[in-house]
């Protein structure tokens, strides 16, 4: 079986047309040889015609736009947070105050006066306390210094943790129970500026 498959094969070869060793032109193989490193034989592609005229017609509008766009200055398009209406610039649009009686003005200067001496008292008392801590703060620093400069030293060193404070508060907002969400359509009134 073996013998009559290898005469197969010898007659078959010898009806194939046998490739001829190249000179090592890749352009040059036979069309039967298959070589993986042949490039792809397409057409060239053809050139389009081009019309002068057009391509001239062309070339003239864009200079006459570019000329036009540097006549004009760009129109500036307007901030309109930056406007104020005219309904709200009416000078007659005045917000009259009602008159106070002289019991009342003389009830709110009475109010404001006693709230003043409050402050007053208020900031004094703060500014006692803290130079109050302040001294016992320099007098155990004294005291301290005597006993060990080592624990004065760790004393007086700077804490890195306590500033700066960072918090993280919640993450989302719970829903409000029984709240009905209002639905409706929202109508865009943006202004679009051409240029």
């Amino acid at each position: 079986m073996a013998a009559a498959l290898g005469l197969c094969r010898a007659r078959l070869s010898s009806w194939l047309p046998q490739a001829a060793p190249s000179r090592g032109s890749h352009w040059q193989s036979s069309v039967l040889a298959f070589r993986a490193s042949l490039p792809m034989r397409a057409q060239p592609k053809k050139k389009k015609k081009v019309d002068v005229k057009r391509e001239q017609a062309q070339k003239d509008r864009m200079k006459k736009k570019i000329k036009k766009l540097e006549k004009a200055a760009p129109e500036l398009i307007p901030i309109e947070d930056f406007i104020t209406p005219v309904k709200y610039s009416d000078s007659n649009r005045v917000r009259s105050l009602p008159d106070l009686s002289p019991e009342e003005t003389e009830r709110r200067v009475l109010l404001l006066k006693k709230w003043c001496l409050f402050k007053q008292k208020q900031d004094n008392t703060e500014k006692k306390a803290i130079q109050s801590m302040v001294e016992a703060q320099q007098e155990a620093l004294k005291e301290l210094r005597l006993e060990s400069e080592e624990l004065y030293q760790a004393a007086i060193r700077r804490d890195e943790g306590l500033f700066p404070f960072e918090r993280e508060g919640p993450s989302y907002t719970p829903p409000l129970p029984g709240y009905d969400p209002p639905e409706g359509k929202c109508v865009d009134i943006t202004k679009v500026y051409t240029q």
